[in-house]
This record gives C-alpha cells, structure tokens and sequence, in this order.
C-alpha cells in the first residue's frame, strides 16, 4: 500500500506570497513523484479556523504522517491545531531562502522553529528538515517515518495467534499479553494443541492432494520422503492456515514441539515455512516455532516495512577468525528465501527424523536483522543489518552464513553480556531507518548489533 502522507503548507499573506505557493508547488509535486499517497487541504492554510478544518478531515480518514510545510513564517498556533486530532508521526520542513540584505521574504525556519517548542511543551515527538522543495535527501526520512506511522498504525489493528505454550527452558519465548497490547496494541488470540490436531485430522484428502501438487512443482523430492508424516505436515499447513482466516490472524506462534511429532507424527516446520511464504498466493502469515510470540511479531513488524516474508532463526555457530556467524533452523524459512542457484529439497528433522522441514541455503543479498527483546523484563527493539554470503549453509534444514555489520566477536559478546533471546528475525532488504523511526516513535529502547552510523 502506499504510504498516505498528509501534506499541509501554512502561508501567512504578509510574505512573499507568490514565493511561497511556488515553493509549495515544487515540494508538493516531489513527494507525489516519490510514490507518496498525499492528502492535501484545497488551499494553503492561512489561520486557525482554516488549520481546525483540515485538522477534522484528518481525523476523519487518518495518515501515516503529517508533513507541515513551512512555506512562510506562521506562529505554533495552527500546528497545534493540526495535530491535536492525530496521533500520526510529526514532520517540520522548513525551506531556506537566499541572504540577499533586503526582504526576509519567508522566514521559514523561524516558522518551524516556534512549532518545535510549541510540540516540545505538549510533549508530542517530531522529526525536521532544512532544506529545498526538491531536495532529494528528504525523500528517504519522509518515507522512513511514514513507514514507522503507517505500522504503528497497523498494529495497533493487529491479531496475533498462539498456539500452545513455549517449552519448558525456553524462557526466551514467554507471552507477556498485556505489555504486548500496551506497547504494540496488538491482540492475542489463544489456540489449543488439541484445535490444530483436531483439524488436521479432518482436512479432506482433496485439500492435501492440491497442497501437494502445488509444493511438488517447488520441491524435486517429496515422493522421496516417508508418505504418511508428509501428509501430515501438508494436513497441519492447512489446519493453521483454516485457523488464520478465520480468526483474522496475522500471525501464528507454534508450539512446534513435542507435541507435533508425538500426537500427530510429523513436523510443523514445512507447514509454517508455507505459511510465512504465502503459499499459494495466499497472505503470509509469519509463523515462529517454540510459540516465540515476541519472535513473530518482529517478523510481521519487518514483513510489514520490507513488503518480503520474514525468517526466526537460531544463532548456532560464530566464527571470529572470518568474521561470520551461522544461522539455522530446523526447516521453517520461507521457500522465496532459497538460494535460486540451489534447488531446495523436502527434508527431515533433524532430531526427530520426520517430514517436512524445509531443507535450502539462505540466498546471498542485505538483510535487515530485528527482535523484540524482554531479556531485561521491559520491551527494547534489538536491530542490525549485514549481509547474507553465497555459501555452502553450514547445517541441514533452512541455513546461511551471515556477516554482520559488526564484528563476529563485538556481536558474540552483546549477545552473551545483554542475555538476549536465542531467536532473532530477518528479512531482506535495508528497512533499518523505518525500524528505527519506529522504535522512537513508541519510545521503544534500540539496541544496535555495531555502530549507528554503519548501519544507517
């Protein structure tokens, strides 16, 4: 979806008037070029009660940001105005104007100079520029903090699904409802075990035999594998997908094990590797194992800014002397993830030696990295960036060599001191300065895997 972007130029007529509509022009038609949805007022807003108006409409049909476009000078009135009636992220963009010794002819930066003090006393966070109406180095932080507004926006309309409780010794993976709802405003929906066998145990042989012609075109070796677990995987695929639409989730949580391979005899991993992919051109619905809850809402946080599917993994194996670090799990990444130059196989599990896990390299290309973190009992938002290797993965089922914009001893140690979570999430693609927009946005606390200034 397009980012919606409320685009509200003040003018005060004692300007330089005809200055100001061009200017006005100029960023209004960049923002446009830029892919940006823009809701705008039928004219420049010159006092209150025209500021009161806009201010309603807004509240009517919101956006994911409010620029306010400083075209002339104008006191912080009509900015608090406009912003009493949205919780959108804040935006001041003032535009300089030639030191020529005669008229000051807009005195913009005085403009948004008065609003930053006037937000600072009404405690309401903004973000601001200096610069041209066709600046190009603008593009980027409006589209970051539009990113941040719009998925703030979506989450607080989110569901989630969590089905089971995390093991017994995985504390990294507890559910704290009410914090995740205070924060985040997500939902939780609870799920039994018992639902999802039930149903697997009844998905009619009509569903499995399309789920399995469909994976038969993806997959070179599933006639391979023992048959009946397959089944049972494909069956399982289906009953949380069933699940999924019918209680709107945009997530699953899964108790993946034991549970799965002694009741039902397979594994859960292949069924939420086609979850989290979209299988069928179906919505992902990321799905983390362990029902790491925390696990799955970075990941629909990074499906949600890269517009790709995200992957839980494990952090198995750091080596200092090439500076990588190895990731993997079991067989639950998505299939889009694959190394193109790879087929990707049908596999077992590891430990349990049952159908279906996924079984691929990771393909080369940047990723961003994220978890939402309770290691110290109150939420922060870890956050890297590195780059997928074109190697050899280190271990059977979905793994890849990864190397971080830090060192493979600086984040070996921070994850070690800090006690972070065994899982951490990634997509592809750089949505670091969205993420980190949005963390200061809800004045989530960013732990950085290296420098900022790297990873910006």
């Amino acid at each position: 979806m397009p980012l919606r972007v409320a685009f509200l130029p003040l003018v005060r007529t004692t300007f330089d008037v005809p200055l100001a509509t061009e200017s006005t022009r100029l960023a209004c038609e960049h923002l446009q070029a830029a892919g940006f949805e823009l809701f705008q007022p039928e004219q420049s807003i010159p006092d209150v009660q025209t500021a009161q108006q806009v201010a309603r409409q807004i509240a009517e049909s919101p956006v994911d940001l409010l620029v306010i476009f400083q075209a002339t000078f104008a006191d912080s009135t009509m900015v608090l105005e406009l912003v009493e009636a949205s919780n959108a992220p804040i935006f001041l963009w003032a535009i300089p104007e030639p030191w020529t010794g005669e008229r000051l002819r807009l005195n913009s930066l005085c403009g948004i100079n008065l609003a930053a003090h006037a937000l600072t006393l009404h405690h309401r966070k903004y973000q601001y520029a200096y610069c041209p109406p066709q600046d190009a180095a603008i593009i980027p932080k409006i589209r970051s903090l539009a990113a941040a507004g719009s998925l703030r926006r979506r989450l607080q309309a989110a569901h989630l699904g969590v089905v089971g409780d995390h093991p017994v010794g995985l504390d990294s993976c507890h559910l704290d409802e009410t914090s995740l709802h205070s924060v985040f405003g997500v939902h939780i929906t609870r799920i039994a075990l018992e639902d999802v066998f039930a149903r697997a145990r009844a998905i009619p042989k009509t569903a499995l035999d399309d789920t399995r012609a469909r994976l038969d075109s993806k997959l070179d070796n599933l006639s391979s594998l023992e048959q009946t677990p397959l089944q049972g995987s494909l069956s399982v695929y289906n009953a949380l997908k069933q699940i999924a639409v019918e209680k709107s989730l945009d997530g699953l949580a899964v108790r993946c094990w034991p549970e799965f391979f002694t009741e039902l005899g397979c594994a859960a991993c292949g069924a939420m590797s086609l979850l989290s992919d979209g299988f069928g051109d179906n919505k992902p619905v990321p799905c983390s194992c362990e029902a790491d809850i925390n696990g799955t809402l970075t990941q629909l946080i990074l499906q949600w800014l890269s517009d790709k599917p995200a992957f839980g993994t494990d952090m198995v194996g750091v080596d200092t002397n090439k500076n990588q670090i190895a990731l993997w799990h079991c067989g639950l990444a998505p299939l889009s993830m694959a190394d193109p130059t790879c087929q990707p196989h049908g596999g077992i599990h590891s430990n349990r030696r049952l159908p279906l896990v996924m079984d691929f390299p990771l393909k080369p290309g940047t990723v961003t990295l994220a978890r939402i973190s309770q290691a110290t009992g109150s939420f922060r938002l870890v956050l890297g960036k590195g780059e997928m290797l074109s190697e050899p993965k280190p271990f059977s089922g979905t793994a890849g060599i990864l190397e971080l914009a830090c060192t493979a001893s600086e984040f070996l140690e921070l994850l070690m001191r800090e006690g972070l979570e065994h899982h951490i999430s990634l997509t592809y693609g750089n949505v670091f300065l969205a993420l980190r927009a949005f963390a200061d946005l809800i004045g989530l606390p960013v732990l950085p895997l290296g420098k900022e200034e790297v990873l910006m």
